[in-house]
């Protein structure tokens, strides 16, 4: 059932709506592994950790709804439920239990990373076919390439 129709030609639609859709995975799982990691973080740097955590949850929340809606905009049906994330993010396993601060930092990092490079080849496909799309997913690159860095920096 299409509820809205799409300007795309079938084709662009096509690349477009695997390249949100994938995008979207990988931001909800995203937000569900800094969070699983904010709960269970311990050591020295806690609070500093436990709240940058925090605002990564908040950037990527913010962006998997922006990255959803413009999936319906192009009647394109977003599919945020648990089993689709869990068998289409591209995010490894987090550690569960208690988490020492320094390797909460590491799984961040890994995290982010393989995010980062997934949505760094969503622009490159999004390019011609959605602009638009493509510079949804460029802003959003941006900021999780912030996030790496600043993980990155905490255990250096």
């Amino acid at each position: 059932m299409y509820v809205v129709k799409s300007p795309l030609s079938d084709a662009d639609l096509k690349t477009v709506a695997e390249a949100l859709q994938g995008a979207l995975v990988d931001l909800v799982d995203l937000a569900l592994a800094a969070k699983q990691i904010h709960w269970n973080v311990v050591g020295q740097r806690f609070r500093t950790v436990h709240l940058q955590l925090d605002e990564v949850v908040d950037t990527v929340r913010l962006h998997s709804d922006t990255v959803a809606e413009r999936a319906s905009a192009l009647g394109v049906s977003p599919d945020g439920r648990a089993a689709t994330v869990a068998a289409d993010s591209g995010i490894g396993p987090v550690p569960g239990g208690w988490v020492k601060d320094s390797d909460a930092v590491a799984a961040l990092v890994d995290a982010l990373g393989a995010v980062i490079t997934r949505m760094r080849e969503r622009v490159t496909v999004t390019a011609e076919p959605d602009p638009v799309s493509q510079d949804i997913l460029i802003g959003i690159t941006a900021d999780l390439e912030k996030h790496h860095w600043m993980f990155q920096a905490e255990n250096a």
